[in-house]
């Protein structure tokens, strides 16, 4: 991942829409292209056995929530180390662990006016 000057965002935070999230993910984390393309793939296929958008919507805003955080290096690095946290300690350090993670969900959610998880 590119690095940023002074903490600022990578890239600007991409619509929500496939295409740009695409190209935001190649340009800041390109690793995770495989698995964008798979759970689009998925997605895609639940919303047409369903007649249901909400497999898509979902996956939508997943993406732009890992988007959002992984554009920010400093907000990427923290949500690694209480990921790293939650399956290294003991349970109270794994429920402090997920307490911070659902915490920058939840505010990437708000941020990007997401329904909520």
């Amino acid at each position: 991942m590119t690095t940023s000057a002074a903490g600022q965002p990578l890239i600007p935070q991409p619509p929500a829409t496939v295409t740009a999230l695409r190209q935001a993910i190649a340009q800041i984390a390109p690793a995770a292209l495989p698995a964008f393309t798979r759970e689009l793939d998925q997605a895609a296929d639940q919303s047409r056995q369903s007649s249901d958008l909400a497999p898509l919507q979902r996956f939508i805003a997943q993406w732009a929530v890992y988007v959002h955080v992984q554009r920010q290096p400093r907000l990427a690095k923290e949500l690694r180390h209480w990921e790293d946290m939650a399956g290294a300690g003991d349970a109270t350090q794994a429920r402090r662990a997920a307490s911070a993670i659902g915490k920058i969900l939840d505010d990437a959610h708000a941020e990007l006016a997401l329904p909520p998880r």
